[in-house]
């Protein structure tokens, strides 16, 4: 039986899939006739996910190029700003709401997590799953959905902070603190740790651009 073909759909998240995993990064140029080859997909969806895309300001004009949009300072601290207040009501709501078997998979996360210290991508990879998860227990898919643009967004920046000297360690002891805190239906518990996971995430982004600076 034939496979269907790729949908518009489709070609808009290999697309976003590949600037996420960094594929793709922030400054590339995305070629339509080299996205279609890759991914297999006719070159109209691709045009179209493109200009999708740039609608959203993941991707930029360079020229008559387009290419993966990067933040400038006061962007990313406006991005940090609204992920910091998201990110903070999602946890007091998952302390609310969160099943028992959400807590579960929480704790379990962070335990599997200290494995990938020495790997930053893979760590970063395993920070996302732990932030969605926190998202999706939050059980209000409003707040899923504006979490979700955010994190798309947070995809335009070079490095991870997670690969700052000790980052990895501490922000597995802040997973720690968040999980115990949401365990415990201590809803300002949990909304206060994860802001402040955020802001010191934050402050280590913003050492290390000042660094790749000098």
């Amino acid at each position: 039986m034939a496979q269907p073909k790729p949908t518009q759909k489709d070609a808009y998240t290999l697309i976003l899939d590949a600037i996420d995993s960094g594929t793709y990064r922030p400054g590339d140029r995305l070629v339509e006739s080299e996205l279609a080859e890759r991914f297999g997909v006719s070159r109209t969806p691709i045009r179209e996910a493109l200009q999708r895309l740039e609608t959203q300001s993941l991707l930029a004009r360079d020229g008559r190029s387009l290419i993966v949009a990067s933040l400038d300072h006061n962007q990313m601290a406006e991005l940090y700003a609204v992920r910091t207040e998201l990110e903070g009501l999602a946890a007091r709501l998952a302390a609310r709401h969160a099943t028992a078997e959400e807590v579960r998979v929480l704790k379990d996360m962070v335990e599997e997590d200290r494995a990938l210290m020495a790997d930053p991508a893979a760590l970063a990879r395993a920070n996302r799953r732990f932030h969605k998860m926190i998202h999706l227990a939050s059980h209000n898919r409003f707040l899923v959905q504006q979490l979700d643009l955010v994190h798309r967004s947070m995809a335009l920046m070079a490095t991870t902070s997670l690969a700052a000297q000790g980052r990895g360690e501490i922000a597995m002891a802040e997973h720690s603190a968040i999980v115990e805190a949401i365990a415990k239906r201590d809803e300002a518990a949990a909304y206060k740790a994860l802001r402040d996971h955020i802001s010191v995430a934050f402050v280590t982004r913003l050492k290390l651009e000042s660094s790749e600076g000098l």
